[in-house]
């Protein structure tokens, strides 16, 4: 089968569908100007002082270095979390939420970003799901406690010259220690995972009403990879659960399981552009 023939098939599924689950990975946001990190040559670019220091993602984003050193790793974070917040998310976004809220049975986000762009985009915070958790919530490093608490108010000045976080660094409002984001990072035994378990919920519950309900499900997957297919898994495992059918956009990886294959479509794609040609479709099928 053709792209083309996926896209027409694809288009209808959406149109057709009860209710729209939208699952994301980090390439969602690459339309929108953010790096994918898509292995160590990626991140080194997008961060080439800490490929001077010899370190890969995985090295960097460790819990470790906010007691080794606070400085490097708010160096790491801080820059993130100014990036996110500066970053306009794509004309894509608005798009997934039109069709999202038309939906009669509504919708859930699942994505493994931490930038929080799908609310930026508009999507109602108690329908989206961050596995990984979010940037823009902070918790104690020690930790002290299981607060989570917002970080509108924090601000983090970074040296780019040097790559070191400057003073002040955030804190724990509790024992006044490092505060560090209410992230999942790698060999991470201090993550607070509360905030992301009360999302995981709330999807769980969404998810066992359709499956009562017989409910026609459409998930629609964007740049999600199978370095860490947290993503993929979900969409898969929901699409078979419910009988639903999966959409996979994404430009070097999207092939899907053959034994969904009849329930799924590819679009060999950037994101933005597989919402565009899903668009263009839909538009066109409903003027028929």
């Amino acid at each position: 089968m053709t792209m083309t023939h996926d896209i027409q098939q694809a288009a209808e599924a959406i149109r057709a569908a009860d209710a729209l689950l939208i699952t994301a990975g980090a390439g969602i946001g690459v339309d929108s100007g953010l790096p994918d990190f898509r292995g160590n040559e990626g991140f080194w670019k997008a961060y080439p002082v800490v490929a001077k220091l010899g370190l890969c993602f995985a090295e960097i984003a460790n819990p470790e270095w906010f007691e080794r050193d606070p400085h490097l790793a708010w160096a790491f974070y801080g820059h993130r979390l100014n990036l996110y917040r500066k970053t306009v998310p794509h004309d894509g976004f608005a798009t997934l939420l039109q069709w999202a809220v038309k939906k009669p049975e509504g919708y859930f986000v699942f994505t493994s970003n931490v930038d929080g762009h799908f609310q930026r985009a508009g999507f109602d915070p108690e329908r989206v799901v961050e596995c990984h958790g979010s940037i823009h919530h902070f918790q104690c490093a020690g930790p002290c406690h299981q607060a989570i608490w917002e970080a509108a108010e924090a601000q983090v000045s970074v040296d780019e010259n040097i790559f070191r976080a400057l003073r002040p660094l955030p804190q724990c409002d509790h024992c006044g220690g490092i505060a560090r984001p209410n992230i999942m990072m790698f060999g991470d035994f201090t993550w607070i995972a509360d905030r992301s378990n009360g999302q995981y919920t709330r999807l769980n519950q969404w998810l066992g009403g359709l499956q009562k309900r017989s409910a026609r499900v459409a998930v629609v997957e964007l740049g999600a990879g199978t370095a860490i297919p947290t993503v993929r898994h979900l969409s898969e495992d929901v699409t078979e659960r419910l009988g639903g059918t999966l959409i996979r956009i994404n430009p070097r990886e999207a092939k899907v399981p053959e034994h969904l294959r009849e329930r799924c479509f590819s679009i060999e794609s950037g994101a933005l552009q597989g919402i565009e040609k899903l668009l263009s479709e839909i538009q066109v099928s409903n003027g028929r």
